[in-house]
């Protein structure tokens, strides 16, 4: 194990349509795509894509739909350690001009306690604040064994403010800005006040504000890609939070800022592409964007 991803899984059905047909009405979609989500279960995929090892506690029903990602996490070379609930979560999303609207359902009565797994020859740890004990026990663990810990911060949780202590790199939603009323240099602030190493709010087709090693703050700009070449943004955080710390683990003395960059043309190949399987990138994938793609 290289890295370890905790998080709540979905199975995503995304549609493209200009339509969503209420009452009685019908229409037909453009194209369709299945694959699994949920955000620190995407990042995984995405991590293991680029070649690394990876282990997933997850949740996981004994049903079709479970059936169906314990197919997909074997594809990827993924180890499941599950957490079992009764019924898979199931996400419905609608790209459309670049949003997206999304409708979920989702089984988080767990039937058992997260499993406790050995943290030997791990490297990295990713959270997206599910599973809010567990996430805290790993995050100390990985702490006290010095793994790097990361988060991605979509939104408020009961655990956040505890859960920050041990988070080497917290990248955040504008979301968490506006649940805790922070400006996003204010967010920066408290994730400094924290103990973060790194902290990022992402900002869409803004791009990242952020502070690297040394505190200093600077933005990381989106890059530029033709509008009609957008197609679903759907998990696009999910892929740039794996693809960084892919960077990582391949170059575990390197810059923030190199990893951040590598991550940023992850993400651009995620949003040209429908659902998250097909959004994955390759290595090649990422290098072309890097070299083609000019920032906004």
């Amino acid at each position: 194990m290289q890295a370890l991803f905790i998080g709540h899984t979905y199975i995503d059905v995304t549609m493209l349509t200009d339509v969503i047909p209420t009452g009685d009405a019908k229409d037909v979609a453009k194209d369709y795509a299945v694959s699994f989500g949920g955000n620190a279960v995407t990042a995984g995929f995405a991590c293991a894509k680029l070649g690394h090892d990876v282990d997933m506690i997850c949740s996981l029903a004994d049903d079709w739909l479970g059936h169906m990602f314990r197919d997909m996490a074997k594809i990827y070379g993924i180890t499941l350690h599950p957490r079992k609930v009764s019924r898979s979560s199931l996400s419905f999303i609608m790209p459309n001009h670049g949003k997206r609207a999304i409708l979920r359902a989702r089984d988080a009565d767990y039937l058992e306690a997260a499993p406790q797994i050995d943290l030997t020859n791990c490297q990295a740890l990713h959270l997206d604040g599910h599973m809010e004990e567990a996430a805290l026990d790993y995050a100390k663990r990985c702490r006290k064994a010095g793994i790097l810990t990361s988060l991605d911060g979509g939104g408020l949780r009961g655990n956040t403010h505890e859960l920050l202590q041990y988070i080497d790199v917290a990248v955040v939603a504008e979301r968490l800005c506006e649940q805790m009323n922070l400006s996003d240099e204010a967010m920066l602030a408290y994730l400094k006040s924290r103990g973060c190493k790194i902290g990022a709010v992402t900002q869409g087709e803004r791009g990242m504000l952020w502070y690297d090693e040394e505190g200093v703050i600077s933005r990381l700009p989106a890059l530029r890609i033709p509008s009609d070449r957008i197609i679903d943004t759907s998990g696009a955080g999910d892929v740039f939070h794996g693809a960084y710390l892919a960077a990582y683990l391949d170059h575990r003395q390197g810059k923030w800022s190199d990893h951040f960059r590598f991550a940023r043309a992850a993400s651009a190949h995620k949003i040209q592409h429908l659902g998250n399987e097909a959004g994955l990138p390759t290595l090649d994938e990422i290098k072309t964007n890097m070299a083609s793609l000019p920032e906004i």
